[in-house]
């Protein structure tokens, strides 16, 4: 999988559901994934369902992002997973994120 590439991004998203609106391939950014964050299917499954809430892991990485062009992001992934979320935090909560697949 590219560490960079397009994707369209929602701005404060509430569920990975969000993040699969149809849109035109000239809303989507550039990104580039600064660091990939692996999570338990539990707490993955938490994350996505609830994307509003301040998560401990964003915190700790959100001085490694970055709203200028390209995006600097984390993915997050579920262990053994394909699918995963791109995200830019403020703090400790989702300011953009994008749905991305590893395949």
């Amino acid at each position: 999988m590219s560490l960079h590439g397009f994707a369209y991004f929602v701005k404060r998203p509430r569920t990975a559901d969000d993040l699969m609106r149809p849109h035109l391939l000239e809303q989507e950014q550039e990104y580039e994934v600064v660091k990939t964050i692996t999570l338990p299917a539990i707490d993955y499954e938490n994350f996505i369902t609830d994307m509003l809430a301040d998560r401990a892991f964003l915190e700790e990485n959100s001085d490694l992002c970055s709203k200028d062009i390209p995006l600097l992001c984390l993915l997050i992934t579920r262990r053994g997973g394909e699918n995963g979320v791109l995200v830019v935090p403020i703090g400790a909560h989702v300011d953009k994120a994008a749905a991305i697949s590893k395949q």
